[in-house]
């Protein structure tokens, strides 16, 4: 009827759509759910061994590199579902920017809370290597490729003239400076220049009792290393090394050629014609390594000489021997005069005459610091 009042629309309907709309605590549980499901996914992959026992996958983790990054990793592994579980178990350790650069080794059983502290630790891969004493340059890089290392990146850091500077102002690279022994090597974007800085690092603590003799006797640093190396490479035997030491001095003193063969062999490698063998015609090289034909030392080092070697150069034994040589049993026949040494490489080296007598061993000296 006309002036009537509209009619509500029915109760029963908007009812309808209120009971259709869940109420706020069903979503609130949901979204609880939801989240306790998460972190236990999260919870079990963070404890779960990731690593099997028997299994030592390796990971290298550069310089600069992220836990994202290494999460990425860890997924091309196939160790973790996901990459952002490493960074999330990383935030948990509280070992965010603490993780270390290197090269690892991640051996099981082990699981995500284990390689977060491996890495925060930086317990990574050591390789070792040994430098047998009188190796030169060129024959210590050949020796490196196990490490990982290239023998060019060592031979660029045996370079390094200015890491014994104040030994030698003269030094061009750092032959003779490298200190034989054992070093252990992590892998790294610079390991070459770190380990040539260890081995000469190393050389200083040998040497460094030595210095006020060798600056007390007028000698040089460059001389002592030089004459160390040729005894070096001219004995094996410990106890010779004193009296090798002597003989060339004693030469040196005379004005007479240390006519040796080992500088013979550095300048046929420097030249490239070394091949295993001295001929005659190499005594004739036109190199200031040739000994034959040039007085005093040569210009440097030719190898790197170990501790007894540096010690004798520094210690020589008493005496006036000039000359000696091989018995081809690992050890040597000293003689004073020319006649002498003849008479020994008669016998000795060409199967003719009567041994030569002995000349009596020099007085033994009190041991060198």
């Amino acid at each position: 009827m006309p002036g009537s009042r509209p009619q509500p629309p029915p109760r029963r309907a908007v009812s309808a759509r209120r009971a259709r709309r869940p109420p706020v605590r069903r979503w609130l549980l949901f979204l609880l759910l939801l989240a306790a499901a998460g972190a236990g996914a999260w919870w079990y992959e963070f404890q779960r061994v990731v690593v099997a026992a028997g299994q030592a996958p390796t990971l290298t983790v550069e310089p600069g590199m992220g836990a994202r990054q290494i999460g990425q990793q860890l997924h091309a592994l196939g160790l973790v579902h996901h990459p952002e579980i490493f960074r999330l178990a990383v935030m948990a350790r509280g070992a965010a920017g603490r993780l270390k650069a290197g090269e690892y080794a991640l051996t099981g059983p082990l699981d995500l809370e284990g390689i977060v502290d491996k890495l925060a630790r930086g317990d990574v891969v050591r390789r070792t290597v040994t430098f047998p004493e009188g190796k030169n340059i060129e024959e210590m890089a050949e020796l490196v490729a196990p490490l990982g290392m290239t023998p060019a990146a060592f031979r660029e850091a045996a370079r390094n003239a200015s890491l014994v500077a104040d030994l030698d102002p003269q030094a061009t690279d750092l032959e003779g400076y490298l200190f034989p022994d054992t070093y252990d090597v992590t892998r790294r974007p610079d390991a070459a220049a770190v380990l040539v800085k260890r081995m000469v690092q190393r050389f200083r603590e040998v040497m460094a009792p030595q210095l006020p003799q060798v600056q007390a006797g007028g000698r040089t640093v460059r001389a002592v290393v030089t004459l160390a190396s040729i005894v070096e490479t001219e004995t094996a035997r410990a106890d010779e090394r004193p009296r090798v030491a002597a003989v060339f001095l004693n030469r040196l003193k005379r004005g007479i050629p240390l006519a040796t063969d080992p500088t013979i062999i550095y300048a046929l490698r420097q030249a490239g014609r070394w091949d295993g063998n001295i001929r005659r015609a190499d005594l004739d090289i036109d190199s200031p390594y040739n000994t034959y034909r040039r007085q005093g030392l040569p210009p440097g080092p030719i190898a790197s000489p170990g501790r007894a070697s540096l010690l004798a150069a520094v210690h020589p034994a008493p005496g006036d021997e000039l000359y000696f040589v091989s018995r081809n049993d690992g050890t040597h026949h000293f003689s004073r005069t020319f006649a002498e040494h003849q008479q020994a490489v008669n016998h000795y080296q060409r199967g003719r005459g009567a041994a030569p007598p002995e000349p009596p061993p020099p007085s033994p000296r009190p041991p060198a610091p």
